[in-house]
């Protein structure tokens, strides 16, 4: 029996460059994820040495550091597939490691969406006020599940009648 994998793109594969090819798609979108993480940490890491930052209320400190939570939390879980597979290297692991690092890839999908919000959130409070940020925050929220969990929900369920 062969350990060819035809998939109905036509691919003619064996599983393990299959594996490969799964792995390598999931780092190339982490590093994309990383970029976006890096901006709005490096963002959030350059406020408190603004001199208007001493005049933020309690909900603006605790949206600050929530966001800063966020941030490393975010980049920790975007680090966590490399971080197994250096520990996993070559003990034949792989469709573990593509399996998990998908799981892993939408959290940090939701910790970067999350993280658009509350910064956003927090610049429009500072800047505009308060009801301003939370209806942003708000918009942001309900965009951002659209384009991240609904139209990808809508997309699969497509092709799958197809």
């Amino acid at each position: 029996m062969s350990d060819a994998v035809t998939r109905r793109d036509g691919r003619d594969e064996t599983y393990d460059e299959k594996m490969d090819r799964n792995w390598a798609e999931l780092l190339q979108e982490l590093r994309v994820l990383q970029t976006g993480v890096q901006i709005l940490a490096g963002f959030l890491l350059t406020l408190p040495f603004q001199s208007r930052f001493e005049t933020l209320d309690d909900f603006q400190i605790a949206l600050y550091l929530g966001n800063v939570v966020l941030a490393a939390l975010t980049t920790a879980l975007i680090l966590l597939p490399v971080s197994a597979h250096r520990r996993l290297f070559r003990k034949g692991l792989k469709d573990t490691l593509v399996a998990s690092a998908d799981r892993i890839a939408k959290v940090a999908l939701a910790g970067v969406a999350l993280l658009s919000v509350g910064t956003s959130a927090l610049v429009f409070d500072v800047t505009a006020g308060r009801s301003a940020g939370v209806t942003v925050g708000a918009a942001l929220l309900a965009v951002l599940l659209v384009l991240l969990v609904l139209i990808p929900n809508r997309l699969r369920h497509k092709a799958a009648r197809d």
